[in-house]
């Protein structure tokens, strides 16, 4: 009898039409191993239909289905929606669809719902570290509950025969907490989607003259990505320059959007979230300059995206945007928290249009050197290991795996 695919299970809390960095990390992956002879099958939050879908259909389609766990809103964040701990429809999915591997690709119910009946039924079970909700709880208020999230945290990764997260600060953290079978993974941007050449010189006109420097900063607008923190620094800059020479342009929504655009008003553009197939790489090619501030990013994949599209990069280099910010090289990076450092900054590229065209070539060489399909070929290859040859190597042995 001819052998299947390989068949992976997939237990995501976030999953298109929400739009983060994990949903799409996720999602890319789930195609990128279709691709690769996997049949994939999908548990995700059931949401309602959405106005407008930021990600392509290819993306949330696909060999092997996607089974919705009935969801409700996150009471203060609605565009989250929290899943209903339904085991019936997970463990029905793993008697029928018969996976060889499960990937929790998130922590929380349907990922842990998914890990506990996968090791019940004898499944390797593997898992991601995309987001350190332990420093969330600081930009919410409750810092107090920083040791019992890093200890759920903990217990959940210790159980996965393999953890992946996408940069070598995020594993030396999960080092710190105990957890030892961590390969960096996901460093990836597809440099033919994000171009400079996508660059619209229609769109651009809609922020300006010819003249006018445009910053862009694309992100979930919530606490702890420190939007706030970016509005200030282009306030106090935008009063150091002459008038009408700077436009920030702001993509994404959130909790916080309603209070960030009271907090301005003019000078600024809010776009919502926006189609990644098309709209949102035009928009980095159309722009000058990235700005971020959040210091809790375990990868930051807009800032590689940034890179990609040509944009030097004005951050704070902490957690994983410290793996590909390089000051002076490919952007210009800043003190945590600190709005006069992120002001300075912008003015001195502003100013300085050669300093800028040499910052966007070198952001440009740094994405080139990090093809996602070859980090979709390395997780291919790591499933395998995992689900079939039952290997279990050693952390040093799989962070020296992909370091480069």
């Amino acid at each position: 009898m001819a052998s299947r695919p390989p068949r992976l299970l997939v237990c995501t809390d976030t999953w298109p039409p929400q739009v983060n960095g994990v949903s799409v990390v996720t999602a890319l992956s789930v195609t990128g191993l279709r691709e690769r002879g996997w049949e994939v099958a999908v548990v995700a939050p059931k949401y309602p239909e959405p106005r407008a879908h930021a990600f392509p259909v290819e993306l949330s389609t696909g060999r092997g289905g996607t089974t919705q766990i009935p969801s409700a809103p996150m009471p203060g964040y609605p565009d989250i929606r929290l899943a209903l701990p339904s085991e019936r429809p997970i463990a029905t999915i793993l008697q029928e669809f018969q996976p060889d591997l499960v990937h929790s690709a998130t922590e929380f119910v349907i990922g842990r719902i998914g890990q506990r009946l996968a090791a019940g039924a004898g499944i390797p079970t593997v898992s991601s570290y995309h987001t350190d909700f332990s420093r969330y709880t600081e930009a919410y208020g409750v810092p107090w509950l920083r040791p019992s999230v890093s200890r759920y945290l903990a217990n959940f990764h210790r159980r996965s025969r393999r953890v992946y997260t996408p940069s070598h600060v995020a594993a030396a953290d999960l080092a710190t907490i105990g957890v030892q079978q961590v390969e960096v993974w996901g460093r990836g941007v597809d440099t033919r989607q994000f171009s400079p050449e996508r660059r619209s010189s229609a769109l651009r006109s809609a922020w300006g003259s010819n003249d006018t420097f445009v910053l862009v900063h694309v992100g979930r607008l919530a606490a702890e990505k420190g939007v706030d923190r970016i509005l200030a620094a282009y306030q106090q800059a935008r009063g150091s320059l002459p008038f009408g020479s700077v436009h920030l342009v702001v993509a994404g929504s959130g909790p916080r959007e309603d209070a960030l655009r009271e907090s301005v008003h003019e000078g600024v553009s809010f776009l919502g979230n926006l189609d990644r197939s098309e709209v949102l790489p035009r928009l980095y090619a159309s722009a000058d300059a990235f700005v971020f501030a959040s210091l809790t990013e375990t990868l930051g994949l807009v800032v590689l995206e940034a890179m990609s599209s040509g944009l030097p990069v004005i951050a704070v280099p902490a957690g994983g945007v410290a793996d590909h910010l390089r000051d002076g090289a490919n952007g210009i990076a800043c003190a945590a928290a600190d709005t006069a450092s992120m002001a300075s900054a912008i003015v001195r590229l502003v100013l300085d249009r050669a300093l800028t065209r040499r910052l966007a070539r070198g952001a440009r060489l740094t994405a080139e050197a990090l093809d996602w399909s070859r980090e979709l070929d390395a997780l291919d290859r790591s499933y395998r290991e995992v689900a079939f040859a039952g290997a279990h190597p050693g952390p040093s042995a799989l962070r020296l795996e992909h370091a480069g």
